[in-house]
């Protein structure tokens, strides 16, 4: 008897060794999986009618040269954003890899849903309109499903209003955006790096987008760089 208890007793540390090897077998390579895994990112860059198409210009080439760029930008313009884009900037757009354009109006997107794999949108430049349609909940067009689908997904929605001044409207637009999860980031300039053109200007808002949206870039910090 005694030994068959001994016997017992052995098999189940055998056995109980066998599935603590087996588990960490299993779980070692989803690690290294995490670590060695290249980019495959999918975020979302919207632009809106709002004046600063060049903000939005700036924020693709930087995106596509980051270190481990986004496997995909999708680009939406809304309906007057193209002709806004193309009297700034002097050009047309023209989407190029990493980024893919889609339709304001197609709601077949992979994004409009919630079961989509993309993580982050962006919303540069942000018109009060866009802004307010969001903050509504309307979904009328595919910016505004797309900014819903993040909001309720807990995902990350990055806004940037180029408006001056705001009316009492657009603040209680943006603190109800703010308490669903949205961050606000106005496309305000900063000085402390002593930008010298107007490129220089426009890179620190699209730095600092590009640092809210997880990415790493080569960016100015105050105190830090001399």
């Amino acid at each position: 008897m005694v030994t068959e208890q001994v016997a017992s007793s052995f098999r189940r540390r055998r056995d109980d060794k066998a599935i603590r090897h087996e588990l960490s077998l299993t779980l070692l390579p989803v690690t290294l999986l995490r670590v060695m895994k290249p980019q495959t990112r999918k975020i979302i860059l919207a632009v809106t009618g709002a004046s600063g198409s060049v903000y939005a210009k700036k924020l693709l080439n930087v995106l596509s040269a980051v270190m481990n760029p986004p496997k995909e930008i999708a680009v939406v313009f809304s309906d007057n954003a193209r002709e806004i884009w193309e009297y700034e900037t002097g050009g047309k757009y023209k989407a190029l890899p990493p980024a893919r354009e889609y339709s304001n109006k197609d709601f077949y997107v992979p994004f409009a849903s919630g079961s989509c794999d993309y993580d982050t949108m962006i919303i540069c430049p942000a018109s009060m309109g866009v802004l307010g349609r969001i903050a509504t909940g309307t979904s009328e067009d595919l910016i505004a499903r797309a900014a819903d689908v993040m909001l309720k997904e807990r995902r990350k929605l990055i806004i940037v209003p180029r408006e001056t001044p705001y009316n009492l409207i657009h603040i209680r637009n943006m603190e109800t955006l703010t308490l669903a999860g949205a961050i606000i980031c106005p496309a305000t300039p900063s000085f402390y790096s002593k930008p010298q053109t107007i490129d220089d200007l426009v890179m620190t808002v699209v730095e600092r987008i590009i640092t809210l949206a997880g990415f790493k870039t080569d960016i100015y910090r105050w105190m830090n760089n001399g």
